[in-house]
């Protein structure tokens, strides 16, 4: 259109009725279109791409073990794509320490249920229950 950053700026204001994006942006945009770019998509950043999510890496995994376990056995230093893969793969999130299923099988949630009405009703009924269960030996 042959407009000016400047002029080009105070369109975009005037049509969208605020300041949308920062003047800095906006002129980083302009100047690439003005060098004929054709695409608002972002250029491609240095370095390697990340090669730990694998499926062999994912195959690895075993969900019942921590965050560093896993990461010696995959052999990926960075925990943070461990995590990536338990939550991406494995529907899982993160809950105090532990990564744990998002959605429970309604077979964990019967179990979950039938070992907390046990407890519960051991605890009113026996009071030394606590003290010497099941889980003490």
């Amino acid at each position: 259109m042959g407009k000016t950053f400047t002029e080009a700026y105070a369109m975009l204001k005037e049509v969208t009725g605020m300041n949308v994006y920062p003047a800095h942006k906006f002129f980083e945009w302009f100047k690439r279109f003005k060098e004929g770019r054709e695409t608002t998509e972002d250029d491609p950043h240095p370095g390697r791409p990340s090669t730990s999510k694998t499926d062999e890496n994912i195959e690895k995994i075993d969900r019942r073990l921590s965050i560093r376990g896993l990461a010696e056995i995959t052999g990926i230093d960075n925990g943070c794509c461990i995590r990536q893969i338990l939550h991406e793969s494995f529907n899982m999130s993160k809950v105090f320490s532990k990564m744990v299923p998002k959605l429970l099988t309604p077979e964990q949630k019967e179990s979950i249920m039938n070992i907390c009405a046990y407890i519960l009703n051991n605890i009113d009924t026996d009071p030394w229950f606590m003290d010497h269960g099941p889980w003490m030996d």
